[in-house]
């Protein structure tokens, strides 16, 4: 089946909250879902901050084999909105200022979180995914398929946040969360939103002017 060039890529940026599926202890090795609140990674890649005491922490700590499933559904018809559902396995990952400053760009709430020192980040490596977009767009891909490029730099990115986000939010109240080689994310009166580029941009030149065209085009 044909799935529609980075659509799963774009739907891991516009959706906020995904379920998560690891296998129970008790009963022994039955689906265990879960409702969570995650941000994409510099590789799109579904990050989750937990706590400790959870369940599906110590299904985690037990065995890290999951799935994950992320949706937009406008309106809330689920059967015709896009959703894809990841295959992998959660891996914990340190709280370094370069995650905890990415996930809190998305989830600025979750700082009251991290102040407890009970919760931990954990970031999915991706096996397979599948993708449903519609009738006649959907299809598997393996992990890497997501996508084949290097990753934007941390530094790049700040500063192009650094550089564009002022201007956003006091022309129009709008907050720059992410930015990448696709697109950029967004945040206005509280609701998140992907605005996706027409080409891929190699590198932070061609993602400074395509920024700028963004503006003045009126495109944010």
């Amino acid at each position: 089946m044909n799935i529609p060039a980075h659509a799963p890529l774009h739907l891991l940026h516009t959706a906020a909250v995904g379920t998560l599926a690891t296998h129970a202890r008790q009963p022994e090795g039955f689906p265990y879902p879960s409702v969570l609140p995650f941000a994409p990674d510099s590789q799109h890649r579904p990050t989750l901050l937990v706590s400790r005491l959870a369940e599906h922490t110590h299904n985690l700590h037990a065995d890290p084999r999951a799935g994950f499933l992320a949706f937009d559904a406008p309106g809330g018809d689920v059967l015709s909105g896009a959703r894809v559902t990841l295959l992998g396995m959660f891996e914990q990952v340190d709280s370094t200022p370069e995650v905890v400053q990415r996930y809190l760009r998305y989830h600025p709430d979750a700082e009251r979180y991290l102040i407890l020192g009970d919760f931990t980040f954990w970031t999915m490596r991706l096996e397979r995914l599948r993708y449903i977009g519609g009738f006649g767009a959907m299809g598997w891909l393996n992990g890497a398929e997501l996508d084949p490029l290097a990753p934007l730099d941390f530094a790049e990115e700040n500063a192009l946040i650094r550089h564009f986000g002022h201007q956003l939010k006091n022309d129009g109240g709008v907050e720059l969360l992410g930015v990448d080689r696709y697109g950029i994310d967004l945040k206005r009166n509280g609701a998140r939103s992907r605005l996706a580029f027409e080409e891929v941009k190699p590198n932070g030149e061609t993602l400074h002017a395509a920024l700028e065209d963004c503006i003045q085009r009126g495109a944010i």
